[in-house]
């Protein structure tokens, strides 16, 4: 069989070969090509496909941020499942999502790159919208149950660095992160590699912890000391006054802000930290209970002056389409 037949009946690279054109090398930024179950640059740099089809892009290019997030959500992927599994943090969740739906286009989302993307949550969310979907993550544990759960060919997973994209400059239409941002300490490389790889008029999709409101703030300071699922040290919340400037430096512009989250984000979707919370499954009717403190929470943070106040931001900013000649 020759090397070509070869490569073609391997499933590994059967995985990557419709995003060739998505995808560089992060060292280079050249182009991309298949060569014995592994992706090679014009330079000579070689990334290997991991057997369950994910592409390994961190061996040589990886921030040190970038190293203490991969082995702490390598270490803490199954309990991160687990928390959000849970009935009532699904059914907060839901409402969270239909939030950042509602900011979606009428029309399809184009190619589609979801940044920290764990389990593939943005690609769930938005699925059946998408011509193409590529999700990167920098912990091998999570794109494996990313891989596992989403088998659809349209979407392809690699592991790789936020602030050092694998990713072709101008070759999206829509990026996505859920609750990625405040895992990067370094916001200007962050959204000058999102600006880099979205098309003009392309838009970036963000849900995020946010920490405007002075008691979510000091509460955080010591959550997220005291919680083995989260890291202090690289996790920081979004602030506005500090977001928008990074947003701007960047080229993009925010179009929205939005915070949701108030009473019931706190008791219902914090079960990493308040032990007692896990027990609410066993609850009867937990989901109406939820759905109750959804619109409670949604009534508090929809009145004038608290619309920042939540404890969650959904936001929108879009690279400008190129001024006409």
């Amino acid at each position: 069989m020759s090397p070509d037949a070869a490569t073609l009946v391997d499933p590994r690279v059967a995985a990557i070969r419709p995003f060739l054109d998505l995808l560089r090398s992060p060292a280079r930024g050249t182009p991309l090509r298949l060569d014995n179950g592994a992706l090679v640059s014009e330079g000579g740099e070689r990334y290997p496909i991991e057997e369950s089809g994910v592409a390994l892009f961190v061996e040589s290019t990886i921030s040190v941020d970038a190293k203490v997030q991969q082995a702490h959500y390598d270490r803490i992927a199954d309990a991160y499942v687990t928390n959000l599994g849970y009935p009532h943090t699904r059914e907060y969740t839901a409402y969270l999502d239909q939030a950042l739906l509602t900011q979606l286009p009428a029309t399809g989302l184009g190619d589609i790159a979801e940044i920290c993307c764990g389990r593939g949550e943005a690609v769930e969310l938005v699925a059946g919208r998408f011509r193409r979907a590529v999700g990167v993550d920098i912990s091998l544990n999570m794109l494996k149950a990313a891989r596992k759960d989403h088998q659809d060919p349209a979407i392809a997973f690699l592991q790789g660095d936020a602030t050092r994209l694998p990713l072709a400059d101008g070759a999206f239409d829509s990026v996505f992160m859920l609750g990625g941002i405040h895992h990067v300490n370094d916001r200007a490389a962050l959204f000058g590699e999102i600006a880099r790889i979205l098309k003009p008029g392309g838009r970036f999709y963000f849900r995020e912890p946010v920490s405007d409101f002075l008691p979510w703030l000091a509460l955080r300071a010591i959550i997220y000391r005291i919680s083995p699922t989260l890291d202090h040290l690289t996790e920081r919340p979004l602030r506005y006054q500090e977001t928008v400037p990074y947003l701007t430096g960047a080229g993009l512009t925010l179009s929205s802000w939005r915070t949701y989250g108030f009473i019931g984000f706190c008791l219902l979707m914090n079960s990493d930290v308040l032990i007692f919370n896990r027990l609410f499954r066993f609850i009867p009717g937990i989901r109406g209970i939820t759905r109750a403190f959804t619109r409670l929470d949604d009534w508090i943070t929809s009145r004038r002056g608290w619309t920042r106040r939540g404890l969650q931001v959904v936001g929108v900013a879009e690279k400008p389409r190129a001024a006409a000649a």
